[in-house]
């Protein structure tokens, strides 16, 4: 019997956090290293140097031989460079192991290589990354022995941001100063710090390494481009939360095990909808925090995968038919006290400061509905979002039943008097006790959802990063909170002011409120007339960026500069073409060189086998069709990809930007389509052993 796992004792032993900088850092070092942690100030080079000292020793104890800033550049991943701890040979042939607090505090990557959407010309290459402290620095272990790994952001040599950190941070302190002006105006003085805290739920799918090498299409894009569904999907609703099976167990334990030693606390695993998907989700942590661990569990899901002979498959769409991969991105926001400014209460309708809280992030959400969109766009949730199985593409915001009371309450009389109550929920079963229920059921269509005390944002990619999220949600939340904060602090009757507040919030705004099926096709007719929003792909969303009440509020609040929100702009154009062109190229490439190749030898098969059958002089009827029908369907398949070829050099030699970008999606796409229509029809055709790669029953039933 295997030894039995601590996990208390695991947790956290490869992560430099604030019990071994306690034990190892002198008092006054560790003391100056927490006020900044806490206060947001600058670093001096003379207490970096004795952190970097000690922050290489632990490193070094723990097997570490290299350290890297590890940042996340515009690419949609992480990066890292690793130096070695090794100075200058000795004269007597040795080296010293040394880490100076310069290299703690600053990096220099070569900027001109990541996307910099012109903010950055070619020629100029420098970039620097700047130690994140109040993410902990940890030590990594994989192939590459044991590296220390630094959270950083990244900025060039101007200091534009880069990197998906530097904005996040920012936001975080727009939020946190709006939120501290709201709290002290409701009388609280002691608290010092208000700060997003994010859970994001991952969800991901696993496959067979050998069957996903085979397959052009999952190696170059991530998904499958071709595939015909098989005679089971996930109707028959059995595989989630599903007993899980022994192979996908034992690499479930040991990602557990490699992320509690990093500090993930790595909380709730479960099979997902789909065959094949599954899900892991974290505790609640600070948003940078939080980010930089959903990278962290990305990066370790597909490690730990390899190891067991499985490849980790993180595309929003990676299977025609059956449910896509989303990140659940769930989002509040705490004081350094521990109240939670989304928590209701058991009487909301008593609750001032939570009713303006509310009001203004209905507000914020209304206000700027697009923008969270496109916080959410990306390639392959083009795929997802709008199907019965994601949130639709429209924002809308659900509250529950008693939450929509008390809003109903306020629009209509100007006051709320009651909240609903829960209730019990009686089982019927003698030996079973009736349980409190809450006093609003939960509604799994709505992209923001009001969860209890928090908001669950939905519609989030699950190879995406949540910083692009929570940038738009703590910036939004600010401006609505900064807006109200100006009205009541110049009101003379405080108490009036905020009624009146809540109420004008609610009425002008209930129109983003949503609580009915988001599926349905009622609702895209409802919120036409409502005049929501409907931003069905990625590139109608990019434009939200630049608009003139986005770029004002950006810059207002110092989160981005008009610049940096045109180069992002840019970049997400250009990542669409790129990924786009991929696709089809590699969908040109299956078809010419595997798929056509392997039909025209299996119609030879059955025109032999017509032929033969016909001199037997036995009825050839059926073999006859079945070859009719290929090569039917291999002269259409012939037929779209020649104009897939034709259509997409015609896109690739285009100048980069919006005009190529839409042409990608409103030409190319479709004409991928096509193509995939004929080759999904002839794989129900032909001979298993002819076909060229393996199925879907292949790929989501036999791992």
């Amino acid at each position: 019997m295997s030894e039995a796992l601590k996990v208390a004792e695991i947790f956290g032993e490869d992560v430099f956090n604030d019990t071994v900088m306690q034990e190892r850092l002198p008092k006054k070092v560790y003391k100056d290293l927490k006020k900044i942690i806490e206060e947001g100030k600058e670093l001096d080079l003379a207490t970096a140097d004795v952190i970097a000292h000690e922050m290489k020793e632990w490193a070094i104890e723990k097997g570490a031989t290299h350290y890297t800033h590890w940042f996340q550049p515009l690419t949609g991943a992480t990066a890292e460079k690793h130096d070695s701890f090794i100075s200058a040979p000795l004269p007597n042939g040795k080296v010293l192991m040394s880490f100076s607090g310069k290299e703690l505090i600053k990096g220099e990557p070569d900027a001109s290589s990541f996307p910099s959407g012109g903010l950055r010309a070619t020629f100029e290459a420098r970039g620097y990354t700047a130690w994140d402290c109040t993410s902990p620095a940890f030590v990594r272990h994989d192939a590459a022995g044991a590296t220390l790994c630094i959270p950083t952001a990244f900025c060039s040599y101007k200091g534009e941001a880069l990197d998906q950190k530097t904005p996040l941070l920012r936001s975080m302190q727009a939020i946190n100063e709006q939120s501290l002006r709201l709290l002290r105006l409701f009388g609280n003085t002691t608290a010092k710090k208000v700060t997003p805290s994010v859970g994001a739920e991952q969800e991901y799918f696993l496959v067979d390494a050998e069957k996903f090498e085979q397959r052009k299409d999952l190696i170059y894009a991530g998904r499958t481009l071709f595939g015909a569904m098989p005679p089971k999907g996930q109707e028959m609703d059995d595989h989630y939360f599903g007993t899980i099976r022994q192979r996908i167990a034992g690499f479930m334990k040991d990602v557990n095990i490699e992320l509690w030693k990093v500090g993930v606390a790595s909380k709730t695993q479960h099979n997902e909808v789909a065959p094949a998907q599954h899900e892991l989700a974290p505790i609640y942590g600070e948003a940078n925090v939080a980010v930089d661990h959903n990278h962290l569990v990305m990066q370790t899901l597909k490690r730990i995968a390899c190891q067991h002979g499985m490849k980790c498959l993180l595309h929003e769409k990676p299977f025609a038919g059956v449910n896509g991969s989303g990140k659940h991105n769930n989002w509040s926001l705490t004081t350094d006290d521990g109240k939670n400014l989304l928590e209701p209460g058991k009487t909301p309708h008593e609750n001032v400061q939570f009713l303006l809280v509310l009001t203004c992030i209905l507000k914020a959400v209304d206000k700027h509905a697009a923008l969270l969109r496109e916080s959410a766009a990306d390639v392959g949730n083009d795929h997802r979002l709008g199907a019965n199985e994601a949130p639709p593409a429209i924002i809308s915001i659900f509250l529950g039943d008693q939450l929509e009371d008390v809003i109903r309450q306020l629009v209509d009389t100007g006051e709320a008097t009651h909240s609903l109550k829960g209730g019990r929920l009686e089982t019927g079963v003698s030996t079973l006790p009736d349980l409190a229920k809450d006093a609003t059921d939960r509604n799994r269509t709505s992209p923001f959802a009001f969860t209890g005390n928090k908001f669950e944002f939905r519609m989030v990619g699950s190879r995406d990063s949540i910083s692009g999220s929570n940038v738009v949600l703590n910036t939004i939340v600010a401006e609505a909170f900064s807006e109200a904060c100006d009205v009541l602090e110049k009101a003379d009757d405080f108490d009036m002011a905020v009624h009146d507040l809540i109420k004008k919030y609610a009425t002008e705004h209930q129109r983003i409120i949503f609580n009915g099926n988001g599926y349905a096709d009622a609702w895209v007719e409802e919120a036409e007339r409502r005049g929501l929003p409907n931003i069905k792909s990625m590139v109608e969303a990019v434009p939200a960026l630049v608009t003139e009440d986005t770029v004002s509020m950006f810059e207002k609040f110092k989160v981005f500069t008009k610049a940096e929100l045109e180069s992002r702009v840019e970049i997400k154009y250009e990542n669409y073409s790129k990924a786009i062109n991929i696709e089809a190229r590699t969908m040109i490439d299956m078809a010419s060189k595997q798929i056509i190749p392997a039909v025209i030898k299996y119609t030879k098969s059955l025109a032999d086998t017509v032929l033969a059958v016909k001199e037997a002089g036995v009825d050839a009827s059926v073999q006859a069709g079945l070859l009719k029908e290929t090569s039917d369907l291999l002269a259409a398949t012939k037929s779209a990809l020649d104009a897939l070829s034709a259509v997409t050099d015609k896109a690739a030699a285009m100048d980069e930007g919006e005009e190529q970008a839409r042409f990608y999606h409103f030409d190319v796409v479709p004409a991928m389509e096509t193509l995939r229509t004929p080759v999904d029809k002839l794989e129900m055709i032909v001979d298993k052993e002819a076909w060229p790669m393996p199925s879907y029953g292949d790929l989501i039933f036999e791992v």
